[in-house]
C-alpha cells in the first residue's frame, strides 16, 4: 500500500508542476464582473502614479527576485516604443496593504490597465513579448 501512496504522491506533483509552469508569465484577462456591474478603475491611492493615457503596466516585485528584474527589463524596453503607455514598478514588501488589496499572490506581478486605470488583464511571472503586446493591443 505505501508504494502506491507514494506513487500516487509523485503523479500528483508531476500535474501540480506541469500546471503551475503552464500558467506562469501568461497574461490573463481580468475577472469578468456580474452584466449589472461596470469595471472600477482600480484603487491605487497609497501611491502618487500616474497613469498612462492609453494604458499602464503595474509590476509588483520583490528585492530578491531575479524574474521581476526580467520583467522590469522587458516591460521598461517596451514602454520606450508606447509613449501613451506607462510601466509602473512597485515593491511589494513596501506596499503590504495593496498587494493583499488587489490579491497579489507572487512576484513579479503584472497588471494591465487600460487609461482609465481599469484592470484588463494580469499576468503571474515573467510574461513573453508577445503576449505583452498582444494585451497592449486589447486595450481600448
Amino acid at each position: 500500500m505505501g508504494i502506491w501512496g507514494l506513487g500516487l504522491l509523485l503523479a500528483a506533483s508531476l500535474v501540480f508542476g506541469f500546471v503551475y509552469r503552464a500558467k506562469r508569465g501568461r497574461v490573463h484577462p481580468a475577472k469578468s464582473l456580474p452584466r449589472d456591474r461596470a469595471p472600477s478603475a482600480l484603487d491605487l491611492s497609497p501611491l502618487t502614479v500616474e497613469l498612462g493615457s492609453r494604458g499602464s503596466f503595474i509590476q509588483f516585485s520583490s528585492a530578491f527576485c531575479t524574474p521581476c528584474r526580467a520583467t522590469h527589463a522587458l516591460l521598461t524596453q517596451m514602454v520606450e516604443s508606447l509613449p501613451d503607455v506607462k510601466h509602473i514598478h512597485i515593491d511589494a514588501e513596501s506596499h503590504l496593504e495593496l498587494v493583499r488589496k488587489l490579491d497579489i499572490r507572487s512576484t513579479p506581478t503584472t497588471l494591465f490597465l487600460n487609461g482609465a486605470g481599469v484592470e484588463v488583464g494580469r499576468a503571474m511571472g515573467t510574461p513573453k513579448r508577445a503576449q505583452v503586446h498582444a494585451a497592449v493591443a486589447a486595450i481600448h
